[in-house]
């Protein structure tokens, strides 16, 4: 007798192997969880740095040098091309452009975080900062990070006293990032103030007066296996004008006048060396080569406010060169600038 002829039907079991493949390959494509995340892959960092070795330890393969960004011309950021410290906070990197393709440029707001590297360093900090990304509220306690080198000390003619700050590689008022230990470096006192944030309220105000968005990147350069970074890279370029409003590619030294640092475990003491105190600016890059700079009137002021920001400066400041003529008021003393809701500029102290 004849068996009966089995029904042609793909059997259930490869067609449920077969979706969950589909399933998967989407998945790896298109991984969940990225923070507002922009359509390109651009936040990856394209190029280690050459960053030298260290005399007690020598660079792990495991990640141990600090990375940087390609640059478009194929080369990229060395270490060893900047020059030594020579009295200003930060200096010109690549024509103090960027090293952003075209490529890179979006209008979507997004912020990532390099993980930290096996000796537990920050990386690299990526964003693309607009106005939604910015605080509403007060920053809150950072205290509990303990960044890499963190041996603070107290020394006199530092402002605050204390040697080094818990640095913020995308200031908090720019993402509105607290206690992010991937955000968070040792840092001195000088780096953080006249190093990184002349460049962070540039960009701030900008973004706060012209509602564009500003591409922006940190990447902390640590030499060898050092704790301490030497350094940040900082680039900026906003991005709906072509750079017209912010465009900025600096190295910020982490150094303090008066103190020797041991960059390989954070320790630090007083030097007998007091020649980098004069702060000689001759290397100072312009934080963007298409800022005006303050009007003829302004100097006649006691101190110049932001409309915009509620903020006052002494018309010396630095921001001030960047503030748009219709968002200036003058004010003939700082009483009278209090007076009218303005916050003191955290720059020059007025």
């Amino acid at each position: 007798m004849r068996k009966r002829r089995k029904s042609g039907r793909r059997p259930l079991t490869g067609t449920l192997v077969f979706m969950a493949f589909i399933i998967v390959l989407c998945f790896l494509v298109n991984p969940p969880g990225v923070k507002k995340a922009a359509t390109t892959e651009s936040a990856s960092i394209a190029a280690s740095v050459a960053a030298g070795t260290n005399d007690d330890a020598q660079a792990d393969t495991d990640g141990a040098a600090a990375q940087a960004p390609a640059a478009t011309t194929g080369t990229s950021f060395q270490l060893a091309d900047i020059p030594p410290y020579a009295g200003a906070p930060y200096v010109a990197v690549n024509n103090n452009v960027p090293y952003f393709s075209d490529s890179n440029l979006t209008e979507v707001s997004f912020e990532q975080y390099g993980d930290l590297d096996p000796l537990g360093r920050c990386t690299a900090a990526y964003a693309c900062i607009g106005q939604d990304l910015m605080p509403t509220e007060k920053r809150g306690d950072i205290s509990s990070v303990r960044p890499t080198g963190w041996h603070n000390v107290k020394y006199n003619g530092i402002d605050g006293k204390y040697l080094y700050n818990r640095c913020h590689l995308i200031g908090y008022q720019l993402t509105a990032e607290n206690a992010n230990e991937k955000n968070l470096i040792t840092g001195t006192r000088y780096m953080n103030v006249e190093g990184m944030e002349p460049f962070e309220n540039m960009t701030a105000d900008y973004i706060k007066e012209s509602g564009n968005h500003v591409l922006y990147r940190v990447t902390p350069i640590f030499e060898g296996n050092n704790l301490v970074a030497s350094g940040v890279l900082m680039e900026g370029r906003s991005v709906e004008d072509g750079g017209a409003g912010v465009l900025f590619c600096v190295y910020c030294y982490n150094v303090q006048s008066g103190i020797t640092i041991d960059y390989a475990t954070g320790d630090s003491s007083e030097s007998a060396d007091a020649g980098n105190s004069a702060q000689v600016r001759t290397n100072q890059a312009a934080p963007t080569a298409t800022q005006a700079a303050a009007t003829a009137n302004q100097t006649e002021a006691a101190y110049i406010g932001n409309s915009h920001t509620h903020t006052f400066h002494r018309p010396d400041c630095s921001s001030v060169a960047r503030m748009s003529d219709k968002n200036k008021v003058t004010f003939s003393s700082r009483e009278e600038a209090v007076s009218a809701g303005y916050d003191p500029c955290e720059i020059c102290n007025p």
